[in-house]
């Protein structure tokens, strides 16, 4: 995902330079040599105060794409350094953490923005797009999933993002709202059929936690229902539900012939080794917002198939997390968002030129009334 960021703001004329920062100085070199003349490669490490102040302090704005588990020190040291951020997100009691830092970011007069990916992220924005042309919000539906083009079993599923975040998103509670109220759901419960057109055609959606992320805070007691399922191919949402039930996602340690050792770190190895990794992948999403315009009943409804880049080589789980968030770094740099703070993309983020920066960038996102 950040390679797939740098790639992105390379290519944008107003950007002067990119640094792109990791703690394998020879990784970040590959990535600059591939990306192209403006960006220069640094050897950081995402955990140290000392190595991020001077990367910080040398940016306008700063894409972090790493684990979800610094994004609370990022945040820090973007109100420390004056730096606008934003990340991909991955754990919502994070967000809550740096959302609190809300006070500190308006002091400093910088603008950090949480959950800035594909869902959480775009998502987000869409959906503000859809409230804001209702009067009335009845309910919001947001169905997204990253899948193999070609299913292989055991799982029909390929590595198209961290492990780490999606176990998270079949362990964790889901936020919803129901008659206007924050309430939680169990994950990998919920399951409907989704129909895309072929060669996909029915689908199956699922509980999963995070993808609302900020969106009932936002939104309650505006929108009556709202809710978050994840898009796989039939049968994958049984196979996790069966692994989560056997134990094998729990992060307790557990004593094993004299061996301590969590089933979640033993799950995440081995689907890390064992699922294929992502090559020619699909993104689908489908967001569906009914309510009412006036007095009369509307059904919004923002649809989106998005598929590898032969052109370029970049997956389209890459291009559809990773654009959304440097397209928002760049909005924060150059002044589009001016206000200051910690703020989800809800509320930062201007949907009309997010959608129409999306569109440049080949990601088409499909808007009609029904």
């Amino acid at each position: 995902m950040g390679s797939a960021a740098a790639f992105d703001l390379a290519r944008n004329d107003a950007v002067e330079g990119v640094i792109v920062a990791d703690i394998n100085l020879d990784a970040a070199k590959a990535v600059a040599e591939r990306v192209g003349s403006k960006v220069e490669a640094r050897k950081v490490d995402a955990t140290k105060k000392s190595d991020l102040k001077d990367a910080f302090s040398d940016a306008d704005a700063v894409v972090s794409c790493v684990s979800y588990k610094v994004n609370l020190l990022h945040t820090q040291m973007a109100v420390e350094t004056g730096t606008h951020l934003c990340d991909l997100g991955g754990n919502f009691k994070v967000v809550q953490k740096q959302l609190e830092l809300n006070s500190q970011a308006k002091d400093a007069s910088v603008t950090i923005v949480p959950d800035t990916g594909l869902a959480p992220g775009m998502a987000n924005v869409l959906v503000r797009d859809g409230i804001d042309y209702l009067d009335k919000i009845d309910c919001v539906r947001i169905r997204v999933g990253g899948l193999p083009q070609e299913p292989r079993p055991p799982l029909n599923y390929s590595m198209v993002f961290s492990v780490e975040g999606l176990i998270n998103e079949y362990v964790e509670p889901c936020m919803v709202l129901k008659d206007g109220k924050i309430t939680y759901e169990d994950p990998l419960v919920g399951f409907e059929q989704v129909e895309f057109p072929e060669p996909f055609g029915r689908l199956e959606a699922f509980n999963t936690s995070g993808g609302t992320s900020t969106l009932p805070l936002t939104y309650e007691g505006v929108v009556d229902s709202l809710d978050y399922k994840t898009i796989r191919y039939p049968g994958h949402g049984h196979s996790m539900w069966v692994l989560m039930k056997l134990g094998l996602m729990d992060s307790t340690e557990h004593d094993f012939d004299g061996i301590r050792v969590a089933p979640r770190t033993v799950l995440q190895g081995l689907l890390t080794e064992n699922l294929p990794k992502a090559e020619h992948d699909v993104t689908l999403m489908r967001i569906s917002i009914e309510g009412w315009k006036g007095t009369e009943s509307r059904r919004l409804e923002y649809n989106m198939i998005d598929y590898f880049d032969d052109r370029t080589g970049l997956t389209s789980m890459m291009r559809t997390t990773a654009f959304p968030a440097a397209t928002i770094a760049v909005m924060l740099a150059d002044g589009t968002v001016d206000e200051n703070g910690v703020l989800p993309p809800e509320r930062a983020i201007p949907p009309e030129p997010f959608i129409e920066a999306l569109r440049k960038r080949g990601i088409e996102i499909e808007r009609r009334i029904v």
